[in-house]
């Protein structure tokens, strides 16, 4: 099993930046080479591709509407990946997980079924 836990979300003004963090722990994780992703969901809405980054850190992936303003990162050592959001906007509004994946084909994984493992998630806030 593997617990996920995200932190740092909040209330920012639009333009503004925040950084979330995940932090993996679980008997699993030994030995273990998993990407990790990060999603998003607002209020009626679909949960939403955000970005994903493979085990190195040398691959990332990101959904359209992020691309440019939000970059991936993770701390192999720490267990933790960290999702780092510029130039936020009220439409970045949503709960945020993180995710990782043990069990999928090989590549990066861009939808919810690619990913075995999830967080609750965080509040991210953007006001106008």
């Amino acid at each position: 099993q593997v617990q996920l836990v995200e932190s740092g979300g909040g209330l920012v003004q639009a333009g503004g930046s925040l950084r979330l963090t995940c932090v993996a722990s679980g008997r699993l994780l030994v030995g273990s080479r998993y990407p990790m992703g990060w999603f998003r969901q607002a209020p009626g809405k679909e949960r939403e591709f955000v970005g994903t980054i493979d085990w190195s850190g040398g691959n990332t992936v990101y959904g359209d509407s992020v691309k440019g303003r939000f970059t991936i990162s993770r701390d192999n050592a720490k267990n933790t990946a960290y999702l780092q959001m510029n130039s936020l906007k009220p439409e970045d509004t949503a709960v945020y997980h993180c995710a990782a994946a043990f069990y999928a084909p090989s590549g990066l994984q861009t939808t919810t079924r690619g990913y075995d493992y999830w967080g609750q998630g965080t509040q991210v806030t953007v006001s106008s």
